[in-house]
């Protein structure tokens, strides 16, 4: 398990954009976990970026996903560097610090339309020797992460899964996951909670278990000095703690 704090999408801010190259050499140097988004690009190449749309990040419009990795690989993000595979990040930290890399839903709805993105992200880390571990929203896709890297290690991102902040989720499906019922199916040995629900039933439950309970996305000192009173660690971005 990560010890040090993670940084959400590395660190970035100051002209230092998300999951970048700079953010996370800038991680690394400072001895802070990493945690990163992997997205698919149409040709089937794991890619770090968090959105689904390639607007908020670069200068280009439209689905990430119609764009392939040589494409997406020459976009300039806000500093000039291209956006990055996974791979070449992975390259890049060599075993300096823990890295989690967390597999966008690709279904639209936390189902089970997935596959080549997961297979894939296998590939690489099955390749790769220095710490990291694997997680995501949906947990169809550490299932499948259970079965092409079992010795990676696989945790779930967890959330009350709000009307509000989901609404793209059938309701059912929703209120389902909320109570984190694939934990202990799909091997999962640790959650990533959303610190404004720390306290669920459901988060206290994986924790009297033994396993740990990260919390995200952590903000300031303040909110670092509550989410520690029930979490294990934290992932945080915007001050450094």
């Amino acid at each position: 398990m990560l010890i040090p704090p993670v940084a959400h999408r590395g660190l970035h801010g100051g002209g230092i954009p998300e999951n970048s190259l700079a953010a996370f050499t800038a991680t690394f140097e400072r001895g802070y976990g990493i945690e990163l988004d992997v997205q698919l690009s149409s040709d089937g190449e794991a890619m770090v970026f968090h959105d689904y749309e390639l607007s908020r990040m670069t200068a280009e419009k439209g689905p990430f996903r119609q764009r392939s990795a040589a494409d997406l690989g020459a976009m300039p993000l806000p500093n000039g560097e291209g956006i990055p595979t996974l791979e070449a990040v992975l390259k890049l930290v060599s075993g300096q610090v823990g890295v989690l890399v967390e597999i966008k839903d690709q279904d639209g709805a936390l189902g089970d339309d997935l596959g080549p993105l997961e297979t894939r992200v296998a590939e690489v880390l099955n390749a790769y020797r220095g710490p990291v571990g694997v997680m995501s929203l949906n947990p169809h896709a550490i299932y499948l992460m259970q079965k092409l890297a079992p010795t990676v290690p696989r945790g779930l991102v967890t959330s009350p899964f709000s009307k509000e902040h989901w609404p793209q989720v059938p309701r059912a499906r929703a209120e389902e996951l909320a109570d984190i019922p694939d934990f202990e199916a799909c091997g999962a040995c640790f959650i990533s909670h959303q610190f404004q629900a720390l306290d669920m039933p459901a988060v206290d439950r994986i924790r009297q278990g033994g396993d740990p309970v990260l919390s995200w996305t952590i903000r300031s000192a303040d909110e670092e000095f509550a989410a520690r009173r029930l979490a294990d660690n934290i992932t945080f971005e915007g001050y450094l703690p």
